[in-house]
């Protein structure tokens, strides 16, 4: 059975700052995003308004034309502000995503989460911090919107955690490392659904040991979860703009 272990304080914004001050660039988190278009294409439409809570390079050469980047990290955002600042389709904000406040109630319609959840599982009140990020994702979706997380953690780890805030979820498998031009067929067709139950021991007997993979949970707020009495369809006022420096 897969384990977590957590040796660095990733929840901690300090650490991120004076990690990405001493890197020369920031990078993609977990998996290119070559590697993940096709499973974002099936989920997310290209008008669609998303927010990536971790950033995911291409997508804007990819036909997206409305996504909106955070990081805790002031260090990360000012360089990313710098890097695109000639593309309006993409806007970058220094915000804690356990609190969005400073965006409406049910703003976007995609959630791009690519280690920024397992962050938070590294810090102190690593349970506390997930839960609030996890309701604050739930909270700025629209109805029916997506919530996609990439992680290492395993249905043993992740599931019960998920399912606090969500009902409906699918999983998807795919391999760690990606190369962009291979012969061989992958292991894992990424585009098809890994079945599941409330006993995830098969799933876990299925993928093996310590699968070298990366997980992808399709989390979806749907309509009869929702307690929020606002028509979400009908709001379009932001109540945050998020300018391009």
């Amino acid at each position: 059975m897969a384990t977590e272990t957590c040796t660095q304080a990733y929840g901690e914004p300090s650490y991120w700052d004076n990690r990405y001050s001493n890197e020369s660039g920031p990078f993609d988190w977990y998996q290119k995003y070559h590697s993940l278009a096709p499973l974002i294409n099936l989920y997310v439409s290209r008008h669609h308004r998303i927010l990536a809570v971790a950033f995911s390079e291409g997508m804007v050469d990819d036909g997206y034309e409305d996504v909106v980047n955070v990081d805790i990290s002031s260090v990360v955002i000012e360089a990313m502000q710098k890097k695109y600042c000639n593309l309006p389709q993409l806007k970058y904000v220094r915000m804690d995503v356990r609190d969005m406040s400073e965006f409406e109630t049910c703003s976007f319609h995609a959630v791009l989460d690519k280690g920024t959840l397992d962050s938070l599982l590294c810090g102190n009140n690593s349970r506390e911090n997930a839960t609030r990020m996890l309701e604050e994702v739930w909270r700025v979706l629209k109805e029916n919107g997506v919530y996609i997380l990439v992680t290492y953690g395993a249905p043993t780890y992740r599931l019960s955690l998920l399912k606090r805030t969500f009902s409906l979820i699918k999983l998807h498998v795919i391999d760690k490392f990606v190369l962009e031009k291979r012969t061989d067929p992958p292991k894992w067709d990424l585009l098809k659904p890994v079945p599941f139950d409330n006993d995830v021991r098969p799933l876990e007997t299925m993928l093996g040991q310590n699968p070298d993979v990366h997980y992808i949970y399709i989390c979806t707020k749907d309509s009869i979860q929702s307690v929020i009495a606002e028509d979400c369809s009908l709001k379009t006022d932001q109540k945050y703009d998020v300018a391009v420096e």
